[in-house]
Order: C-alpha cells, then structure tokens, then sequence
C-alpha cells in the first residue's frame, strides 16, 4: 500500500521546500509536477513550436524523456513562465495523468507537489495540503530570490507577473489551481520555512492512515 501526500499551491507560496522536507523527513519519493510542465515548455519553445497548439504540445508531453527534469535551469522564471502556458492544454494533462499517478502509489510513500494533485491526479490521496501565501508575499519572495542570484528585477513586474499566473492557472478548463474540499489550508504568509514546516508534518501525523514503516 502507498502513503500519497498530495500538495498544490500557486507559483511561490512555499510547497516545493515544503513537498521536498516533507519526503525527506518520512522517507517518501519526491516527484515535482511543475518539472514536467516546465520541461514541455522548454522543449516546445526550443523546438520553435507554437505554444497555445494544444495539439502540439499533447505531443511534445507524450514524448517527453523524463531525463530532462534533472536539468536545474528548469527551475528558473523562464521555464516557469512557458510551464504556465502549456498546462492549461487538456492533451498535456492528459499525457502526464499516468505517470503522476503511478509515481503517487509507488511502494514506500511519495509526495507530488503542483497545483492539480489533490483535485486531479491523487484525489485519493492520504494527505492533502493547499499551500498558499499573499501574492504580495509570494512577489517579495521571489523578488528577493532573483535579486540574491544577481538578476536586475522589478517587485511592481513580478507582482504583475504573479497576479497573472495566478489568474491563468485559476481560469484554465482543464484542471484550474484550487484547493481540494478535503484538502488543509496551510497559508505561509507569517510563516518561515521551519515553521511552514513543522505545521506540514503535524497535518501529515494527523492523517488517520498508516504510513510505511510507522
């Protein structure tokens, strides 16, 4: 029997270091579904493809070497941004249902973090957590985070750049940002990452199904 922790979040609210911490602290898999988007994106912009082809980019995420999600740059505000744009095509969703799915109930417990788990790929889960923040937090967290590597950005333009995510994601047909009925709320805007932490593992202790090995 697997152990799912389902996170979802917008862009920036903390559920990446919450989902890695969370799986490193029971010993889960960790799988972070925003690589595959981003990935898809990447490879389609590279590839000179037209993004809003929803068609396309089924195919792009059908033949998608799982590999690529090692590369690091992946993580960066670019691939966020094209990540952005192909999740909202249902063909993509649908090529990356399987995969997720049987990464969720893999022997030994896994945590998914991204922003359909709860409502689409594991609505099953044991545990699911909403991760979110102000979007006036998450604009300075991610503000401060480029400007500490060294990139020249704007608050008022990540601001914009947030506030738009958040609409694309929360707007989309095929699967839109939002919290599970069942889902808890874990709202990390007062919160460090140490405390966003230990409230996430206090919702995990709480789930009444038996973890592997507890």
């Amino acid at each position: 029997m697997g152990f799912t922790v389902a996170i979802d979040g917008p862009a920036a609210a903390g559920k990446g270091t919450i989902a890695q911490r969370l799986a490193a602290h029971y010993g889960f898999a960790y799988l972070d579904t925003g690589l595959l988007y981003r990935a898809i994106g990447r490879v389609a912009h590279e590839r000179g493809l037209d993004l809003d082809d929803a068609a396309a980019m089924g195919e792009v995420a059908r033949a998608l070497d799982p590999a690529v999600l090692d590369d690091g740059s992946l993580r960066g505000r670019e691939a966020g941004e094209l990540a952005s744009r192909v999740a909202i095509h249902a063909p993509v969703r649908a090529a990356l249902t399987e995969f997720q799915r049987g990464f969720a109930r893999r022997p030994g417990g896994a945590v998914l973090d991204g922003r359909d788990i709860g409502t689409v790929i594991c609505p099953e889960a044991e545990v699911k957590i909403f991760v979110t923040a102000s979007a006036e937090v998450r604009a300075r967290r991610r503000t401060d985070e480029l400007l500490a590597k060294g990139r020249a950005v704007d608050y008022e333009t990540i601001l914009a750049e947030v506030r738009a995510r958040d609409e694309r994601d929360s707007g989309r047909a095929a699967a839109p940002l939002r919290a599970a009925p069942d889902a808890a709320l874990l709202d990390t805007s007062e919160l460090d990452i140490e405390e966003a932490f230990q409230a996430a593992c206090r919702i995990v202790d709480a789930s009444p199904h038996p973890r592997n090995g507890a």
